[in-house]
């Protein structure tokens, strides 16, 4: 586990940091803590963290932009800032979780420990999935979005207008982050339940799901019941 801290205040940089050691344990392999921004892309465009962790106001400086500029990367953000007015847009820019100052550490272990929880999140505040298009951040809305395939540590994101594009977080990693009403259908595809027209089922428990488009795709046995019951 490598870990990229971004907090100005060293107080609650230690604090912070000790807790992350208490939590992950042996698992650490680097903590770094940078102060500024500029300090932080900068570290981040020489290394891939696990995780971030990042504060909003950083010696007046917008942690936010900072967080535009790493949303399309391969790593979770939890964001940890007393501006707790500012989480509903850091969820929508795809952050893991949103941890509001002052915090104990019950709540940041809260916040890590989903780190390792499958599935859709609650909250369901994800608008945009961000990928790198010509050297920039392009962000997309997921109402855009027909469904979602694996590819490695990659993900395609299909769209209704029938372009493609290639986000940098995996589908495990994306799965955490999406609202309710996309479905896991399969060990490679999620779906938003709203594109799902029918299920078609084959002889020998072959389960088929038709989208709203005509597109076919696998059903995973084990996800075919609970499939059934949304969509009916």
């Amino acid at each position: 586990m490598n870990i990229l801290l971004v907090e100005d205040e060293a107080r609650i940089a230690k604090r912070v940091a000790r807790m992350s050691r208490e939590f992950f344990g042996s698992t650490i392999q680097n903590l770094v803590v940078c102060e500024s921004v500029n300090g932080g892309i900068k570290y981040l465009s020489e290394h891939t963290p696990d995780l971030l962790l990042l504060d909003l106001n950083l010696n007046g400086e917008d942690g936010f932009d900072l967080l535009k500029s790493v949303t399309a990367s391969a790593f979770h953000t939890i964001i940890i800032s007393a501006y707790t007015e500012k989480a509903i847009t850091a969820f929508a820019y795809g952050v893991l979780d949103f941890v509001p100052k002052p915090f104990d550490q019950e709540r940041l272990n809260l916040a890590f420990r989903r780190l390792f929880t499958s599935g859709p999140k609650s909250e369901g505040k994800l608008e945009y999935l961000a990928v790198k298009k010509a050297g920039s951040i392009v962000l997309i809305d997921i109402k855009e979005v027909r469904y979602i395939k694996g590819a490695g540590i990659y993900t395609e994101l299909h769209l209704l207008n029938g372009k493609k594009a290639l986000h940098d977080k995996s589908l495990e990693k994306l799965e955490q982050l999406l609202p309710a009403s996309f479905e896991r259908i399969h060990k490679s595809y999620i779906v938003p339940i709203n594109q799902a027209k029918e299920i078609i089922v084959h002889t020998g428990s072959k389960y088929l799901l038709e989208l709203k488009n005509g597109e076919i795709l696998p059903i995973g046995r084990s996800r075919y019941k609970e499939l059934k019951r949304k969509i009916i």
